[in-house]
């Protein structure tokens, strides 16, 4: 009997086929599997008679091995189909320790299916997005990957289901697929490998890569049993890691091993100051130096405040955002765009005012690749507390504007201190007037347009109210602006 030839290209080809197969109670050494249309002929047999098809007894089969089968299909080997088929006919004839790991088929078919997950797993750990350039159009990300086995279609419904909205497109050397926000589709491989893909934000991405480095940590060993070396290559970080796995390893990792002030194990912080810690050292005596609270660990600089020597007027924020921890700028960012354009609006030159922060270190937290700011906490406001009186002390503002409440608790170093009763109504704190207005972040994540223009008019208004009394430190405000309890004697 010639070989009954079949095409499967698919799980569904291959599971159709078999269906037939089994129904003509074809043996497996009786059939020729082909993943190509042009591997071989074949049209080289005739199917059976239809009546013979009818007549098979239906095919029914427990869901833990249609499971292994639909997993094990995924696997990048010559004979799967093949094997698979071979499986699905022991357990028709009812030897069903097929489906029993110490069976030497079961074996096998277990082993590829734990495969073919762990490469789920791996991709979805591994798999990097670039952004294109707005002005390219869709799709707006774009991941290369080599995937060892067939996984690249349930792998792209795990993103489209995390990734919303957002187009993109993972390419791989045997084909890609495309998620243009509402639907996935599946194409021929369209890129050569990751250089095809340019990626303006990936200089940025190894900067705060480098900067969060810690040499003394390191452990190259575990790094690379818990990532494959297949997967550097693709890694934007990977290009950077031998260089400093390789300076580590010639001494540097001893610069990030002094030990932390006032720290034990366990979740509990005990508050200490670091004069009375043990072993004794100096206080920082610059900015860069500070080790005050924890923040110094995962920025990359503290962010000094900026205007001029002496100023009547200053602003002070939240703390630096991500684009200011990379400059070592205070407000160069989003937020910092649009309060120049509240300043304009209010008649204040930018360079006339002294512009700081409450806090001088980026606390953020990881989410993908980007740094989304975190709220600082009252004990991180207190430890950069003197930095602030530092700056007070040299600038001699006659007004300050807070913007927000984090700026507003650090001023009158009183935690529960609530902005909504002060927004438009100056008061007197150590002898400067204080301004009270919201944060330029804040506009920008209002959740509507009438939230944001009644903020920044808050904001407008409050930069005008500052150049007022600063132009006239005696000025006087209506009854109800001085506020006893921000008064010291």
């Amino acid at each position: 009997m010639n070989a009954v030839a079949r095409l499967a290209q698919s799980f569904d080809e291959w599971r159709a086929a078999a269906r037939e197969l089994i129904a003509r109670k074809v043996p497996p050494a009786d059939v020729a599997w082909h993943a190509q249309a042009d591997d071989g002929d074949l049209f080289s047999s005739a199917p059976a008679p239809a009546d013979t098809v009818m007549l098979a007894p239906a095919l029914r089969l427990p869901r833990q091995l249609v499971e292994l089968l639909e997993a094990a299909a995924c696997f990048n080997a010559a004979d799967r189909w093949a094997f698979l088929y071979q499986v699905l006919w022991r357990w028709q004839l009812g030897q069903h320790d097929v489906l029993s790991p110490a069976d030497a088929d079961g074996a096998r078919l277990h082993a590829m299916a734990k495969a073919v997950r762990r490469e789920e797993h791996d991709m979805h750990a591994y798999v990097r997005f670039r952004e294109r350039d707005e002005a390219a159009g869709a799709p707006r990300f774009v991941a290369w990957f080599e995937p060892a086995h067939e996984v690249l279609p349930q792998v792209a419904r795990h993103f489209a289901r995390r990734m919303g909205a957002i187009s993109w497109m993972i390419a791989t050397p045997r084909a890609s697929m495309l998620w243009d926000g509402a639907t996935l589709h599946a194409g021929p491989a369209l890129l050569r490998g990751a250089a095809d893909i340019d990626d303006a934000g990936e200089a940025l991405w190894l900067t705060y890569y480098r900067s969060i480095f810690n040499p003394a940590r390191v452990n190259a060993g575990l790094l690379h049993s818990h990532i494959p070396s297949r997967f550097w290559k693709n890694l934007p970080e990977g290009a950077i890691v031998p260089a400093m796995l390789s300076g580590a390893a010639n001494g540097e990792r001893r610069t990030g091993q002094t030990a932390s002030v006032g720290q034990r194990s366990g979740a509990t912080m005990i508050p200490i100051s670091a004069e009375r810690a043990q072993p004794a050292r100096d206080l920082p005596t610059t900015l860069d130096r500070c080790r005050r609270c924890e923040l110094w660990k995962t920025a990359t600089q503290a962010v000094p405040g900026k205007g001029p020597e002496q100023a009547r007027i200053m602003l002070i924020g939240e703390q630096p955002g991500d684009q200011e921890d990379l400059a070592g700028l205070p407000f160069v960012g989003p937020a910092g765009a649009l309060l120049q354009q509240a300043m304009q609006e209010a008649g204040m030159a930018r360079d006339s005012v002294y512009l700081t922060n409450a806090v001088k270190h980026f606390k953020w937290e990881p989410r993908g690749k980007r740094r989304l700011h975190k709220t600082p906490a009252q004990r991180e406001i207190l430890a950069c507390h003197d930095w602030l009186e530092q700056e007070l002390a040299s600038v001699k503002p006659q007004v300050i504007v807070a913007l927000g409440s984090t700026a507003l608790k650090a001023l009158l170093q009183d935690g529960a201190a609530s902005m909504t009763p002060l927004i438009g109504t100056p008061i007197l704190h150590d002898g400067r007037w204080v301004i009270t207005v919201y944060h330029p972040a804040y506009v920008l994540r209002a959740p509507d347009a009438a939230s944001r223009r009644q903020a920044y008019a808050v904001i407008v208004a409050g930069l005008r109210q500052a150049l007022l009394l600063g132009h006239d430190n005696h000025h006087s405000v209506e009854a109800g602006t001085s506020c006893p309890s921000s008064r010291r004697a």
